[in-house]
């Protein structure tokens, strides 16, 4: 049994045959976890700041001292602008090389 195993299937994949913005983020954060951090990137490259967002959220929620919303929504923006950049650089740059 490996990892794989316990991964969630896109709904959007799945049933309608479309990748959609997080597809590849699962299989990224797994590939950083086992060292192989060219590979995350290239697989999914919002994956390093995707890292940063959760680290950065579960860091709120423990230190109250500190307000982290508008670094978390920072955070957001950054990585719907490189989802949004990387999947059409994917799905329409790539596909008519």
């Amino acid at each position: 049994m490996s990892i794989e195993d316990f991964m969630l299937t896109c709904p959007s994949k799945k049933f309608l045959g479309v990748e959609c913005l997080g597809c590849g983020a699962q299989r990224a954060i797994v590939l950083v976890f086992e060292g192989r951090f060219s590979e995350a990137f290239h697989l999914y490259p919002t994956v390093y700041t995707l890292l940063i967002f959760f680290a950065t959220l579960g860091l709120s929620f423990v230190d109250k001292k500190r307000k982290y919303g508008s670094l978390l929504m920072t955070l957001v923006v950054i990585n719907l602008i490189i989802m949004i950049v990387s999947y059409y650089y994917k799905h329409f740059y790539m596909h008519s090389h």
